[in-house]
């Protein structure tokens, strides 16, 4: 029988966004495989996870970005330093392991650079998805962290494609899965404690989770939801989360503006049908998605969607886009596939969510789906390409 592997795990954040929590659910189901795992996390308030896991962590400090610079300089500069601060803090705490793994373009970057040092032996990289940057700097920091590791992997076929495409990368394929012991329709007895603090007292109330960004599609999301409204006057969308490395504050000022103009017309929105909780607490998350009567997701580009997995798991019906990476597991009498460019298309799928036997049939339709994706498989397919990796290079 093979021997444990010892294996470092690299995310930018200690805050639960979508390549985070993939590191946290992959650690804890490498771990409860027998291997020996430590998730290193840049870490801005010294709090740390809010989540604990089996595998051991260690928080690397994250200091604040310096001031006066002009936005896109100041970007550039905070991706600068906070790849420098894994660096530096992996040659000041020397610790050997088999696989150095990275979730991002930061720890992936930083590997790159203590490989070139000597400090560690390999730099694995999982793509989650490939983003166009402006930044000169940030497109070259972007391939770098794509081409130069010595095994790329990615989460779905159209990520797999555009790696083959665009960098000529055959990278494997591994999974994200969904942890059926948190996410269930079965209620815990919090939710009713959630919509109070939360403010949740409308019907039908639409959640999505990623907070106001331009990828999740947020403002036709709120053009659409403008529609429902004069349908059902008492209805809430729950727009979660928010906490991200990039400032997208340009795209949230044109947001804040439409509905600026939609309560002129129609009375006030904002706090009242359209609720902005910002960053969830991981122990109210489950609750939150079995308050919610649908969940709406139109982003125009993800990884995989943790979300919408862990929505279906909640017991809801979806609407995504009718584009990868969702039409890789989603058909459409599992979801509501929408054109994620089309306001009266998205409207329209949160019209028809609440008829009755469309959600039921979704809901049944979509669950069989769960089973396929589960951590402990993602991980077993994760030391799969992890001993191929360094069986080539001995």
């Amino acid at each position: 029988m093979a021997s444990p592997l010892k294996i470092a795990l690299l995310t930018y954040s200690t805050k639960l966004r979508g390549s985070v929590v993939h590191t946290l659910e992959l650690a804890t189901a490498l771990t409860e495989l027998g291997h020996q795992v430590c998730v290193y996390a840049l870490d801005k308030d010294g709090q740390g996870f809010e989540r604990k896991i089996p595998a051991n962590v260690q928080l690397v400090p994250a200091q604040p970005p310096c001031g006066g610079l002009d936005p896109d300089q100041a970007i550039d500069a905070l991706i600068r330093q906070r790849i420098q601060e894994f660096v530096d803090y992996f040659l000041a705490h020397p610790k050997i392991y088999d696989i150095y793994h990275a979730q991002d373009c930061i720890g992936a970057n930083a590997l790159v650079q203590l490989r070139q040092k000597g400090r560690v032996s390999n730099v694995v990289r999982t793509v989650h998805h490939i983003e166009d940057y402006a930044s000169i700097y940030l497109q070259q920091c972007q391939d770098k962290s794509i081409r130069d590791p010595d095994l790329c992997l990615c989460v779905s076929d159209r990520w797999h494609q555009a790696l083959r495409d665009d960098y000529g990368i055959a990278a494997p394929r591994v999974l994200n899965g969904v942890d059926l012991r948190r996410f269930s329709p079965a209620p815990s007895g919090q939710e009713n404690a959630i919509k109070a603090r939360y403010g949740l007292i409308g019907s039908p109330i639409y959640l999505t989770v990623g907070g106001i960004e331009p990828r999740k599609n947020s403002i036709r999301l709120l053009e659409a939801f403008a529609q429902v409204l004069t349908h059902y006057p008492q209805a809430q969308l729950v727009i979660a989360g928010g906490a991200t490395l990039f400032d997208y504050e340009p795209y949230r000022q044109e947001f804040f503006a439409l509905a600026t103009a939609l309560e002129q017309q129609q009375g006030p929105i904002m706090g009242q049908s359209v609720i902005l909780p910002g960053v969830i607490p991981d122990e109210d998350l489950p609750a939150l998605y079995r308050t919610a009567d649908v969940f709406c997701f139109p982003s125009t580009k993800e990884g995989w969607g943790l979300v919408v997995l862990e929505a279906i798991a909640s017991g809801l019906p979806v609407i995504t886009a009718n584009q990868p990476p969702f039409t890789e597991f989603l058909t459409p009498e599992q979801a509501l596939l929408v054109d994620p460019e089309g306001v009266d298309a998205i409207a329209q799928a949160m019209l028809d969510s609440l008829k009755s036997a469309i959600a039921q049939t979704l809901v049944q339709r979509s669950r069989p789906i769960l089973t396929q994706y589960a951590w402990p498989r993602s991980a077993a397919l994760h030391i799969q390409h992890y001993r191929h990796l360094l069986s080539a290079s001995v």
